[in-house]
């Protein structure tokens, strides 16, 4: 009897790793894919910074990898101290949501994202996080923290700030293998 039990057992384990055998050949066993490098990602973060200090704003300013890791990071002598945490955070959400931050926020106002969203650990759902994109796959994210909000969300000057700092890179971008 315990014979038996042990076969059956045996036979079991025997079809399932032959399934998986099965299936992992249709499955990739590696992947690759694009991310910021840290050059680019310092060099978008001080024009970020740059853009905020021209128009009279101190702030933070994070870029994040494609993992979320964060790459970059500035913060201007005058900004608050909170604009650390609220910069990288920005860039985490936009990244980690693939959408920016102040979309959203918006869809959390107007009910198109469930309200639990806005308490995910590490989310921050305010206007500046945006994203980079290389021939449409997210390579990294850009927060930036310290200005004043600006008429809206949309139109944060955190956000105009980040933007900036994408389009001081984005042609090397565009142009990369």
């Amino acid at each position: 009897m315990r014979k038996k039990k042990i076969n059956k057992m045996l036979l079991t384990i025997g079809l399932l790793v032959f399934c998986n055998v099965l299936y992992a050949k249709d499955e990739a066993v590696l992947y690759s894919f694009k991310s910021l490098s840290v050059e680019l990602a310092d060099k978008a973060a001080w024009a970020a910074l740059k853009n905020c200090r021209e128009k009279g704003y101190s702030v933070a300013v994070a870029v994040v990898d494609r993992g979320g890791n964060l790459q970059a990071f500035l913060r201007d002598r005058f900004a608050g101290p909170h604009t650390t945490e609220t910069a990288i955070r920005k860039a985490w959400t936009a990244n980690s949501f693939h959408q920016s931050t102040a979309d959203l926020a918006d869809f959390l106002k107007r009910g198109i994202i469930p309200n639990q969203v806005q308490h995910n650990p590490g989310a921050l759902l305010v206007g500046g996080g945006l994203l980079f994109r290389h021939q449409g796959a997210i390579i990294g994210g850009i927060g930036v923290s310290g200005a004043p909000p600006g008429k809206s969300e949309k139109n944060s000057i955190d956000g105009a700030c980040a933007q900036v700092g994408i389009n001081a890179i984005q042609e090397e971008v565009d142009f990369s293998e």
